[in-house]
């Protein structure tokens, strides 16, 4: 059951005490941790650095590294070398080495032991509700009301986190034909196996317009190969999907499209409900299990809650399971009876 925690703004420590600390000198490095491959997940990160930077304290260095949901351990205690760190748009971490957390997933909690050393924190650092489309659009709300920091500068960018994390656009042919700059962002940042690139444009996402980052040397080259990958994957999705009692189902294991644009199943059957697909990294095998926001009839199974019993977890409409690149079996094994189990709740009129 997802828990949400009733905050009081009242009780904000002033942001003043800890600036004067940044004036005496004292040099503090900031770990933050994001959800990787993952446009919300990286302007979280931006989000969450601007806002410590301008309300908590100045004299601070930044470090980001990418968290992915994978088989087993997700966090390893050694990565917590900061000062401070934090967690945004990722899972629950009881370590007393993360002292700020921020998430709005159904499936925050890896247990109930992490739910409820969230609901015993009193540090005024945690946070969670799973009501905000966006953890960039979280982050803002409680930065702003208990921390006096602005978001006008980053309107844009929490507008745009909104949407694509939220699925909020208004037809299928807008998510997919990428003409919007935070959408070609998106698929940059979701294809990306280079391990320095997200962190390198966070910085930029807190402090430059989005077409603007478009433009920069480290990004623009990208755009080309990655838009003409998009296209083939149209068509290899179009060639291998299965459309059934509302549901649809592929499995493209056998070509390199993790990070493949997860509305072009909905742009290719507009009248579906769920779509359910098999994709292989090199690291993992990935169940995506989704929800057509477009659809002809309300979605009415809870997504993250069917992941959950499988290891994996999400949101309502939208979740996903992660397999060792070694279990194609068992990852084909759930996506079957996914697929099955939301077939089935079409046809009893319980889709």
């Amino acid at each position: 059951m997802a828990i949400l925690i009733a905050f009081d703004f009242r009780l904000a420590e002033p942001p003043r005490a800890r600036q004067r600390e940044g004036r005496r000198g004292i040099h503090l490095k900031v770990r933050v941790f994001y959800h990787d491959r993952c446009f919300d997940g990286a302007s979280s990160a931006a989000l969450f650095s601007r806002f410590y930077r301008e309300r908590i304290r100045g004299d601070v260095e930044f470090f980001f590294s990418g968290l992915l949901h994978r088989a087993g351990a997700l966090f390893n205690e050694k990565d917590f070398t900061g000062d401070e760190n934090a967690i945004v748009d990722f899972k629950y971490s009881s370590s007393p080495k993360i002292t700020w957390w921020f998430d709005h997933h159904e499936s925050a909690f890896l247990s109930p032991a992490d739910a409820a050393h969230f609901e015993q924190d009193q540090s005024n650092r945690k946070f969670y509700d799973p009501d905000f489309k966006s953890c960039t659009s979280f982050i803002a709300t409680v930065a702003e009301a208990r921390f006096g920091f602005n978001p006008a500068p980053v309107a844009d960018l929490i507008h745009w986190t909104d949407i694509i994390d939220g699925a909020l656009y208004p037809d299928a042919q807008t998510a997919v034909e990428m003409k919007e700059p935070a959408m070609k962002l998106t698929m940059v940042i979701e294809s990306s196996q280079d391990e320095e690139f997200v962190p390198r444009l966070i910085p930029l996402l807190a402090s430059k317009p989005l077409g603007d980052i478009l433009t920069e040397s480290f990004v623009a080259p990208r755009l080309g190969p990655l838009l003409e990958r998009h296209r083939n994957s149209v068509a290899i999705l179009k060639e291998r999907t299965q459309f059934k009692d509302g549901t649809i189902y592929f499995d493209v294991t056998d070509h390199e499209l993790e990070g493949y644009n997860k509305f072009v199943p909905y742009y290719l059957f507009p009248e579906s409900i769920y779509s359910v697909g098999l994709s292989k990294s090199s690291f993992r095998v990935k169940v995506s299990v989704g929800s057509n926001p477009w659809a002809p009839s309300e979605p009415t199974v809870n997504l993250a809650k069917v992941c959950e019993r499988y290891g994996g977890g999400g949101h309502a409409r939208v979740g996903a399971i992660s397999f060792d690149v070694s279990q194609n079996a068992a990852a084909q094994k759930a996506a079957h009876e996914i697929v099955e189990e939301l077939r089935a709740a079409v046809r009893n009129g319980k889709g």
